[in-house]
């Protein structure tokens, strides 16, 4: 079977899709509100599964799956495999227990709006009238305190009168002491029903996160999956082997863990996996409609690696470079500070963890351990172009200080899938996003208004070629994926580049490496003052 984290759909994963999406769009003429609900929410944005299996006599199924829940149906729909563990059941144990969480929830918002609500509006109010009394008080002390103080300095008192000055000034400090605790007194029962009520509210909140990760631990733990050796394991038990150590939520209930379940449940064997987005881009994802992607690692890599056991399943491509061979890297430039050199597609820029030669290593077999080789900023192993690398220390720090002060005017070439003037996009813009790593689909980005990093990108269409646009991009900012993302978000163009295998569409028959090339770099050098610029002819 093909790798669910890395493949190319078969022909018979294609057609059982475009079948899928026909049969979707003959229920937008249904007369029954759950197909138009079905539809309608299809259409805001959902991952669909398809699983071709045999089973004994070797008669091929089709099986289909969408991912997570439905509002319309929740883990149901005629036509789609349920769920692994079905826990939404009205009268069972996860609902029951749902119920009573959100009964708490609700009975927590009343006592915060009413009982603590009024707690502390008697207890400030008081508090506040008691301030206003000890100033009134304190002021008129300070009154009678600047007389005394007048008729002394001008002799205006006798014997008789600074004995019951001394004794006013006593009274009154004594007077003031006294109001004090009186007051602090009269505020103490409000003080103490206050910190009664936090009380009682932080216990009810206790209570609420004690059942909720009890719910969640009954949750995973009943949550069992199946794998091709028919055996089974909880989802507790599978993350346990993580670094996470828990499931995150959600994990299970994605498209292939249902097909691969449904299978095994009905004793047929799976042959070829495939999942696809239906709708809109959603949640910040670099998702396009009707495009074909892989599992995602966070939810689905623990879950799946238990699932496939005991199938002949191929090994991950994913690291491996779309070209079969990669080119020596070609030294443009050289000074005492820094080095140009024009990367081949294919190549990494620094070390990873396999023992693939990359631009780093290149340099420092080059030019011995004396130099102190550093890349001053790195391109995507199947982008191609001119990087940066310095000598020492010194030269690293001002040419990277360069690069966050957007003094590198950096220049790339692009070929986008689509005719950038039938899909009307405008012939030359910017493109500001915030952009953030996917926790749960690493390496993949996310477009994040929340917690994503700024990212700017100026380009340019210079013309039409088959069906494809080529462009031209200046990065002001310099994120990782950020001219993949800008290329394929439908909040940038919506038009992945050619042969980007992670956020474009993966077709050997497409082309032979992602065609993306830093093609210029100009700047001006600190440390010299001298102004610089650097072509690499487009090799596409």
């Amino acid at each position: 079977m093909n790798n669910p984290f890395d493949y190319t759909p078969d022909k018979a994963c294609e057609e059982a899709f475009k079948s899928l999406t026909e049969r979707i769009e003959c229920l937008q003429a249904s007369d029954k509100p759950d197909d138009i609900n079905f539809v309608r929410e299809l259409k805001e944005g959902k991952m669909l599964g398809v699983l071709i299996a045999t089973d004994d006599n070797g008669h091929r199924h089709t099986l289909y799956a969408f991912s997570g829940q439905l509002g319309c149906g929740g883990f149901h729909h005629e036509g789609f495999v349920g769920p692994v563990f079905d826990y939404l059941n009205p009268d069972g144990y996860f609902k029951t227990k749902e119920a009573e969480i959100s009964r708490l929830n609700a009975d927590i918002s009343i006592f915060e709006k009413d009982t603590l609500a009024r707690a502390k509006k008697e207890y400030e109010e008081a508090r506040e009238k008691a301030d206003e009394e000890i100033s009134e008080y304190k002021e008129r002390y300070r009154a009678s305190k600047m007389e005394r103080a007048s008729r002394r300095e001008y002799g205006l008192a006798d014997e008789k009168e600074l004995t019951d000055m001394i004794r006013r000034s006593q009274f009154e400090k004594a007077e003031l002491h006294r109001l004090k605790k009186r007051l602090a007194d009269a505020l103490m029962p409000l003080a103490d029903n206050l910190q009664d009520v936090e009380n009682r509210l932080d216990t009810m909140k206790r209570k609420r996160r004690s059942d909720s990760e009890s719910l969640q631990k009954w949750l995973f733990t009943n949550f069992r999956v199946l794998n091709a050796l028919g055996e089974s394991r909880s989802l507790s038990e599978i993350f346990a082997e993580t670094a996470i150590g828990i499931p995150p939520s959600g994990a299970g209930e994605c498209c292939a863990p249902k097909l691969l379940q449904a299978a095994y449940l009905k004793g047929w064997h799976p042959e070829a996996i495939a999942e696809y987005w239906y709708g809109k881009s959603k949640d910040g994802e670099v998702r396009i409609h009707g495009r074909h992607y892989p599992a995602c690692r966070g939810k689905c890599l623990p879950v799946l690696g238990w699932m496939l056991r005991g199938l002949d399943v191929e090994p991950p491509i994913a690291n491996e470079p779309v070209s079969t061979t990669v080119d020596e890297p070609e030294l443009l430039y050289e000074n005492s500070w820094f080095c140009i050199v024009n990367k081949p597609a294919g190549m990494l820029s620094v070390p990873g963890k396999g023992n693939a030669l990359s631009v780093q290593r290149w340099l420092e077999k080059r030019y011995g351990p004396d130099r102190q080789i550093m890349m001053a900023h790195r391109i995507d192993q199947d982008t191609s172009g001119l990087l940066i690398a310095t000598f020492g220390e010194l030269a690293y720090k001002v040419t990277q200080r360069m690069f966050a002060m957007r003094h590198v005017k950096k220049t790339y070439v692009a070929v986008l899938e689509g005719d950038y003037e039938s899909l009307g996009k405008a012939p030359q813009g910017r493109i500001e996003l915030r952009i953030a790593p996917d926790h749960l689909d690493r390496p993949r980005q996310r477009v994040d208004a929340a917690e994503g990093k700024e990212s700017l990108t100026e380009y340019e269409f210079i013309g039409v070629t088959d069906g494809h646009s080529r462009i031209i991009f200046h990065p002001a900012t310099g994120r990782t994926h950020q001219l993949r993302v800008h290329a394929a978000s439908e909040e940038g163009l919506g038009m992945p580049i050619v042969g980007d295998r992670l956020y474009g569409i993966r077709d050997d028959n497409n082309a032979e490496r992602m065609l993306l090339h830093a093609q210029r770099l100009e700047f001006t050098f600190p440390i010299d003052k001298k102004r610089y610029v650097f072509e690499s002819p487009v090799p596409f």
